[in-house]
């Protein structure tokens, strides 16, 4: 598994601290280990989610709450999607 520091992923997505912090508090980026953001780090799927909690704020034009938001649902909807196709492929084996 791929991990960044926080240096790294603000360089990388070009953010400020201040607002890495901020999505952090919203729970759009979520530290995979660390108790302070001095020491915070994170996995691949941060930098998928930063993207698109980022350009979900730009071209809708919202706070971070509602990004927030929209953002646990498409994490609700893609983990439920893998879970279907999971239980697709196992009732599969049943019916053939």
């Amino acid at each position: 598994m791929i991990q960044v520091t926080v240096k790294e992923l603000c360089e990388r997505e070009d953010l400020s601290r201040t607002l890495l912090i901020e999505l952090v508090e919203y729970n759009i980026a979520r530290p995979l280990a660390g108790s302070s953001s001095e020491d915070w780090v994170f996995d691949a799927t941060a930098t998928h989610w930063l993207k698109r909690a980022i350009r979900l704020q730009r071209d809708l034009d919202i706070d971070w709450v509602a990004v927030s938001m929209l953002i646990d649902l498409l994490r609700q909807r893609e983990e439920l999607s893998q879970e279907n196709t999971l239980l697709r492929q196992r009732l599969e084996r049943f019916l053939t």
